[in-house]
């Protein structure tokens, strides 16, 4: 759901751009109010997501494009064999253990690109076969690729809360609002 964000200082398109990131994070933590571990867990729709396990996918992927512009391995390696695993909260994993391990997560994004000397400034782009060969990308890149994945993560989110239990993104505001 769009929700107004406010206008950056003049010029400064690292806030507006971070201000974009955290306002569809708002919208994957709202997906997940007043739920229980095990509606959180759940797969209501045709699609094999579930809204813990949309946390858990989005937090693992900001961290790991952290990791690649700071050139260190990502905190967890995903292949074909466990890319699944991404999705799903597994063992210990709970919605509370993943927003507090997000939260970790973007307040470490947003200290990167704060202290980054340039958003022009580019890292390398992992040896894979969708990548372009020793293609590189910019920190703005990076900024928008995480807005663009969250977003998207975001519109699933709305979806399978909505077949959750009826709640639209517009009561999940209301919701956040009223302190739930």
């Amino acid at each position: 759901m769009v929700t107004h964000v406010g206008a950056e200082d003049r010029g400064d398109e690292r806030g507006a751009l971070l201000s974009f990131l955290e306002a569809e994070r708002g919208g994957i933590r709202r997906a997940l109010l007043g739920l229980t571990e095990e509606q959180a867990r759940s797969r209501p729709s045709a699609s094999e997501l579930s809204l813990g396990g949309l946390l858990k996918h989005v937090a693992e992927v900001e961290q790991s494009w952290l990791a690649r512009a700071r050139q260190e391995p990502p905190a967890v390696h995903r292949d074909r064999s466990s890319w699944h695993e991404s999705f799903e909260l597994t063992g210990d994993e709970t919605v509370a253990t993943q927003l507090a391990y997000w939260a970790e997560v973007a307040a470490e994004t947003e200290k990167y690109i704060r202290s980054a000397p340039s958003l022009d400034d580019t890292f390398p782009l992992p040896d894979q076969p969708w990548f372009p060969p020793e293609g590189r990308v910019s920190l703005r890149w990076l900024c928008l690729h995480l807005i663009r994945e969250t977003a998207r993560h975001a519109g699933h989110a709305d979806i399978v809360r909505e077949s959750l239990d009826g709640k639209t993104a517009f009561e999940l505001v209301a919701l956040e609002q009223a302190g739930s």
